[in-house]
């Protein structure tokens, strides 16, 4: 690949926080080094083992990186380094038998997002510790035709079989972001869970899509602009400039100062408590955005850009230490079939997703997403989640995005899966509450619950519009948000159609929807604070209001959503509860009802149909009731 920002090496740029290791031994059972940090065993007839490890000393939850020193290659090179090649490290728990085989990559000169290097003799495996203690490695890396994508032995080469051990310690309780709550999986009910307990509610930004088109990224520009972002075709790429300030001192960057505007947007969205960013890897084809690839070239299948990819592993860093997961989508229904000529598993769309677990998948929070309004053929779909769970050793979630108002039919082939578990919705906003439940009732039955997202709100050309537009948010605020929160959904992210300012594909300043991260926060510090949402059901049947939702333990507590809140009745359990008021608006504390306390009995449930529920303040708005039962 040449071009512009591909120069020679100009040198390392290594973190402060990494410590490069270069250590041999004769034999795979050399005894452990005793040192304030780990050390890296190779047999004495391979090149040293380079490990970078980051911080100084390997903890749980907190990536390690393998570099070797192997044959030298380039993006371009015969054979091929992206084919021809395979690297896989399988890393074993000596304490619980655990055992988890990353795979490796490419990586030019091992510093490529510096140097934009296209050629060296680096190649790389990163490994996030699920479990304290020590681990055993060993590497395999064999060559030959094709061999990166199947079972073949191939030629033994290199560094392969060497093997070593890294000592873990235990979780940093104090680590920014996810590094303190471990890897997001599918939990036992309908939340995605981390491995320390915390159920995940999501609130983010499914806008800009092609949020990595971004103009400091290497080799990335605009194919084919569309006239909506661009009316005089000249180009779009994002610069994120009204960003810039949200930058802090010793935020990551790359090649001196490149990066600032795409990491303070990250900051200013991790300051409204927002935990989800959806964004596309591969817009192509026929794509909306044209802007966003993986490859060396947007004709190239077969060859990846070392050095993008490099520097979006620096975004995707910054994003997990924030406690932003990446909803990274893989594909999107104009290109759906494109990659390899058509919607299946073949060689392009598996090297494709190999070079994507391989090089970020030891993040802890990643949701794989099949396709934005995927029209793969249900074999195909099973087939590519399949592969992915092959392919990813950390059983991220895996979901695939709806077309508008399909989500019921979209979903029914894959209930019942292992390999699905969650939703990408879709809809209309006054859908929402029914979509949710009616999936939470169906995936459930089916003996594998599911997390149910709304991740894209109609009409298209509007969605979710600028505070300068819709200052109240009333229905999105009242329909999607608490409409999927009520009826047992994780969360939404917001889309912003294509007829505002800031729009779907070149949205540059993500205040524009200030107000609406405000809502989406107080409506997540209800849930996180107030209930035991993963204990609870939806229940509108006991309201009276028919435009209620409710979400009950029944007997112990009871939360009512009322979108027009000038009364309703609620049937509850007999006994004695405390009633308090909650503003969706404005978040804030609870507010105490008149009096404190509730009676609950059996003959007024049966004569008056439920205890009576009036706001506070502020009657016609909307409110939540929450009653808790007095031990």
């Amino acid at each position: 690949m040449a071009g512009p920002g591909h120069r020679p090496r100009e040198g390392s740029a290594n973190s402060a926080a990494d410590v490069t290791m270069h250590c041999r031994s004769r034999a795979p059972s050399a005894p452990r080094a005793l040192a304030a940090i780990s050390a890296i065993f190779a047999t004495a007839a391979s090149l040293a083992a380079e490990v970078s490890i980051a911080p100084q000393r390997p903890v749980r939850w907190q990536p390690v990186s393998l570099t070797f020193d192997g044959p030298a290659s380039s993006e371009s090179a015969t054979p091929n380094p992206f084919t021809h090649f395979r690297l896989r490290v399988t890393f074993s728990h000596q304490q619980s038998g655990e055992a988890r085989t990353a795979l490796g990559f490419f990586a030019a000169d091992g510093d490529a997002a510096e140097t934009s290097a296209v050629a060296g003799d680096k190649w790389r495996v990163r490994f996030t510790p699920p479990l304290a203690g020590t681990w055993v490695w060993r590497a395999e890396f064999r060559s030959g035709p094709g061999v990166a994508l199947n079972q073949a032995v191939g030629e033994s080469v290199a560094f392969d079989g060497d093997s070593g051990t890294l000592d873990v310690g235990p979780a940093d309780p104090a680590a920014p972001g996810f590094a303190s709550k471990g890897f997001l999986t599918p939990g036992n009910g309908h939340y995605l869970q981390f491995s320390n307990g915390d159920r995940f509610l999501k609130g983010g930004a499914d806008s800009p899509e092609n949020f990595l088109g971004y103009f400091e990224f290497d080799e990335t520009f605009d194919t084919a602009s569309h006239a909506e972002v661009s009316t005089d075709r000249s180009g779009f790429l994002h610069r994120y400039e009204p960003h810039a300030t949200d930058w802090r001192a010793g935020d990551p960057t790359w090649k001196g100062s490149k990066g600032k505007n795409i990491i303070g947007a990250l900051n200013y969205l991790a300051s409204k408590a927002m935990n989800s960013v959806y964004f596309m890897t591969y817009n192509i084809d026929g794509g909306d955005g044209k802007d966003t690839w993986v490859w060396t070239e947007p004709e190239v299948r077969d060859r990846f850009d070392v050095s993008k990819l490099a520097q979006w592993e620096i975004v995707f860093a910054h994003m997990e230490r924030l406690g932003i997961a990446m909803h990274l989508v893989i594909q999107e229904t104009e290109n759906d079939h494109k990659l390899g000529g058509g919607p299946g598993l073949n060689d392009d769309r598996k090297l494709y997703l190999r070079e994507l677990a391989a090089r970020f998948g030891h993040h802890l929070a990643i949701i794989w997403n099949l396709g934005e309004e995927n029209d793969t053929p249900h074999a195909d779909r099973l087939a590519i989640a399949g592969f992915l769970r092959t392919a990813d050793p950390n059983r991220h979630p895996v979901t695939v995005h709806t077309h508008n108002t399909r989500s019921l039919r979209s979903y029914t082939a894959l209930i019942g899966s292992s390999l699905f578990s969650a939703t990408s919705i879709q809809g209309r906003m006054e859908d929402t509450n029914r979509e949710t439940v009616m999936l939470r009732m169906r995936t459930a039955a089916a003996g594998a619950p599911w997390a149910i997202f709304h991740d894209e709100q109609m009409p298209a050309a509007v969605g979710v519009l600028p505070d300068a537009e819709d200052p109240l948010h009333d229905k999105p605020r009242k329909h999607q948000l608490w409409g999927n929160l009520m009826g047992g959904g994780s969360g939404v992210e917001w889309y912003f159609g294509y007829q505002y300012d800031h729009m779907d594909l070149n949205c540059e300043d993500w205040r524009s929807r200030d107000r609406m991260w405000d809502q989406t926060r107080h409506a997540l510090e209800f849930f996180q604070e107030h209930l035991p949402f993963w204990e609870m059901w939806p229940a509108n049947g006991l309201a009276t209001d028919r435009n209620a939702f409710v979400f009950a333990k029944e007997g112990e507590v009871y939360a009512a959503y009322m979108p027009e809140a000038w009364r309703t009745r609620l049937a509850v359990a007999p006994g004695s509860y405390t009633l308090h008021w909650y503003d969706p608006r404005n978040g804030g504390d609870l507010l105490a009802a008149s009096g404190g306390t509730v009676e609950a009995d059996q003959g007024q449930m049966r004569r008056a149909g439920g205890l009576e529920l009036s706001p506070p303040k502020d009657p016609g708005k909307d409110w939540v009731a929450l009653l808790r039962r007095v031990p």
